[in-house]
């Protein structure tokens, strides 16, 4: 992120921080896909390039909102974790997949449908095991 944002508008703070086509797509993939390790994000769907992964990752690290830590079982990768800043776009993918599948049913996939129709408390739990799994306090 900039040191001086654009505007003092939230959103376009938001935006500065999230709003390229790849960020909030690697926060989904850490979020509900388990991916941690940097092949892991290159086999999604979407089809990012090395060198754009490797920006957004390193934007991540650099504004907090993931962790960057040597993988203890080999010496050349990484493990990324989500931080509480990370987590807390939690519900705002939630409220974007959300909005998405009403206006675009075409890209329902089971799974986020799922996510929706179990409502608030599974919500919770998921945001629980995501605090477990990355080492959130």
């Amino acid at each position: 992120m900039r040191e001086n944002p654009r505007s003092t508008c939230p959103i376009s703070t938001a935006l500065e921080l999230v709003g390229d086509r790849w960020t909030l797509l690697v926060i989904r993939d850490l979020m509900f896909a388990g991916k941690r390790h940097f092949r892991e994000f290159l086999q999604s769907e979407e089809s990012i390039s090395s060198n754009i992964l490797s920006d957004r990752l390193n934007s991540l690290v650099e504004n907090g909102l993931i962790t960057r830590q040597d993988d203890p079982t080999h010496a050349q990768k990484a493990i990324y974790s989500l931080t509480v800043k990370g987590l807390d776009l939690l519900p705002v993918l939630i409220a974007m997949s959300a909005w998405t599948q009403k206006h675009a049913p075409q890209t329902r996939r089971p799974e986020a449908v799922a996510l929706l129709e179990r409502g608030p408390k599974s919500r919770r739990q998921l945001e629980e095991q995501l605090r477990r799994d990355h080492g959130i306090d």
